[in-house]
């Protein structure tokens, strides 16, 4: 059975916890989406961050297609980082993969799209967090593991965390018009040999 809720450590020992977001947390996921500065919301799109979807999403959880992960840390349970693990592939990350030579298949395949809040990026949060849903994955057989809508290009310190967390750089895109992007994957089958690009 698939263990969806974990304690993990920041880099300074704090204990969080990593779980599911659950119907009843639509307050403090806005609080987390308003509180991002406008550089984070610039590098983290998957959809609007503002307290109306936080409550849209809380209200129409579908674990079987997206999990929505949340850490959060103390009594107040603040969420501290938020993290989407689709289980498939957008039709957009499809077509972009073939422009690569490269096949996703979406009933083997995931993507992923992770965020740490501002005040507690460098704390050595992302890293357990991305472990955790990389495991997960993996517990869910999936294949491969790609970024949701890639990362910006000039956002170095992510493309490198993702190199540190075993993505290679398969292409490159660019939207909006005049933003480079890279298309990034990891391989999550062990004995599945990766193509090259």
């Amino acid at each position: 059975m698939l263990e969806l809720v974990t304690t993990i450590s920041a880099a300074n020992g704090a204990p969080l916890t990593l779980r599911p977001l659950a119907a009843n947390d639509g307050l403090r996921l806005g609080a987390y989406f308003v509180g991002l500065s406008a550089a984070t919301r610039r590098r983290f799109g998957p959809h609007p961050l503002d307290a109306a979807t936080a409550a849209r999403l809380c209200a129409s959880l579908n674990p079987a297609q997206i999990l929505r992960m949340v850490a959060t840390i103390g009594d107040e349970e603040e969420i501290v980082a938020y993290l989407i693990l689709q289980l498939g592939v957008t039709e957009h990350e499809q077509a972009r993969y073939a422009t690569a030579g490269l096949s996703l298949d979406p009933a083997l395949d995931c993507t992923v799209a992770p965020s740490v809040a501002d005040a507690y990026q460098n704390l050595g949060i992302g890293s357990p967090c991305l472990a955790a849903l990389i495991d997960m994955a993996r517990d869910l057989g999936r294949r491969w593991m790609v970024l949701l809508g890639g990362v910006q290009a000039t956002n170095e310190r992510a493309v490198h965390f993702y190199r540190k967390h075993g993505f290679e750089t398969v292409g490159s895109f660019e939207y909006p018009v005049g933003v480079a992007n890279l298309d990034m994957r990891r391989l999550l089958v062990a004995d599945l040999q990766p193509a090259s690009p």
